[in-house]
């Protein structure tokens, strides 16, 4: 496979498969396409149980699962320098040209990005999340954002509130960030082939139930909107500590015949539960670029999109109340195959690569610099976290140093490019079940 004038990617963050959720599925199609435009792209995630090691993936995207257990909500545990060595050998052997990290919230991603710089390789930052200011948890995690971004090559945000919301947390230059939206993959999603009766009208929730995701307003929206309209049951499909509260409130109004708790699940599911439904209620408190949204529109929901299917309310149970009376209304509205043709030119995972690949090349474009010159931008991240900033980088760089005297990069095995199309990789992935 020639990689003439393309780029050879490591995607990092602690969010992969089998682990499922709006960042895993982004990493998944965006590397996909990728190799599609003919760059060589390998991810690398944490273990996931009894998954270590080197897998393989459709289209022969190949993924680190690196030996380091998650502690806390799929994170693994900081170290700042455990990482270095497997980090280092896997850049050196698969000849990697540019690292991109995923989300904030990601452990492994900043040790990567921070590692990757003190080398001297390019790196590109994708944040998913919003955060705010004031509470102890945004202000720890956004001194964490602008120690890995003051050092970044290129920036990515999935929306343009997300792009603000970066830019203030982390002081990068806002020339240096981009705004790439999330797509779907509307070949997955599809609406029912025969439209729903409007006899008896579904409400589908899918999130997390945790109180980002607005859990808690679903407690008494719920009960309120079965009151209202006995027409209505409601399909809640996820996991999360809010589940109890759900289940009490089910038993509390007695409505076990009205609201069905699927827990997990299974992204490959998805669909099938979502094409149950009229209307998606998506009740996040904070939402950077919703992809399950578009998997509702892309199959034909009633959801929060553009003006003529959108229906936006307020994160208070009553606007939440008369804003799914109105999505009732409109129910007679909507042409779901209309609506999915729509998403599908609108959001593309292919446009998406495109645009990414633009980043890329920027990224590339940026100069070389050595540790002296790229101290001063640590240093400015504040009066005591910038010399603390500049020490860790300074012992990194020195670890890195050691690490060359014991174990030279010309002694690191380097992998061979396979085209996992020829016979011989074939015969391997109906082996393997790869």
């Amino acid at each position: 496979m020639s990689l003439q004038g393309k780029h050879r990617i490591l995607m990092v963050s602690d969010f992969f498969y089998p682990n499922f959720g709006g960042v895993e599925n982004h990493i998944y199609y965006l590397s996909q396409c990728l190799m599609k435009l003919g760059h060589k792209v390998i991810v690398m995630t944490h273990a996931y149980g009894n998954r270590s090691g080197v897998r393989y993936m459709t289209g022969g995207l190949k993924v680190y699962y690196v030996p380091w257990k998650p502690f806390l909500l799929q994170n693994t545990l900081p170290t700042f320098y455990g990482t270095l060595p497997i980090i280092r050998t896997i850049l050196i052997r698969e000849r990697i040209t540019l690292v991109h990290g995923h989300q904030a919230f990601s452990t492994l991603c900043h040790e990567a990005l921070m590692h990757a710089r003190t080398m001297g390789y390019k790196v590109v930052f994708t944040d998913h999340s919003l955060y705010g200011f004031a509470d102890v948890g945004s202000i720890h995690m956004n001194k964490v954002l602008q120690f890995t971004l003051a050092d970044v090559s290129q920036a990515i945000c999935v929306s343009h509130t997300s792009k603000e919301n970066t830019v203030l947390r982390s002081g990068l230059p806002p020339e240096r960030v981009f705004v790439i939206p999330n797509a779907v993959d509307t070949a997955m999603f599809k609406p029912a082939p025969v439209r729903l009766s409007n006899h008896e009208i579904v409400i589908v929730v899918i999130s997390r139930l945790v109180y980002r995701k607005g859990a808690d307003l679903l407690v008494e929206v719920i009960p309120e909107v079965c009151r209202l309209h006995q027409n209505v049951r409601f399909i809640v499909g996820g996991d999360g500590p809010k589940r109890v509260r759900l289940e009490e409130m089910r038993e509390k109004h007695s409505l076990q015949d009205r609201v069905d708790m699927l827990g997990a699940v299974p992204h490959a599911k998805v669909q099938s539960v979502l094409v149950t439904g009229h209307i998606f209620l998506n009740s996040s408190l904070t939402e950077a670029f919703c992809i399950a949204i578009l998997e509702a529109a892309s199959c034909g929901l009633l959801t929060v999109l553009p003006d003529d299917i959108i229906v936006l309310a307020e994160p208070d149970p009553n606007d939440m109340v008369m804003a799914i009376t109105k999505a009732i209304d409109l129910l007679p509205q909507i042409d779901t195959e209309e609506m999915h043709n729509r998403i599908k030119k609108l959001y593309s995972w292919h446009n998406v690569a495109k645009r990414t690949e633009i980043v890329y090349d920027r990224a590339l474009k940026c100069s070389n610099q050595s540790l002296i010159d790229r101290l001063p931008r640590y240093l400015s991240c504040g009066a005591w976290a910038g010399k603390h900033f500049c020490m860790v980088m300074i012992i990194d760089f020195l670890l890195w140093r050691l690490l060359q005297l014991w174990q030279p990069d010309r002694n690191v095995e380097v992998v061979p490019d396979s085209n996992l199309t020829s016979g011989i990789w074939v015969q391997m992935r109906m082996r393997y079940n790869w």
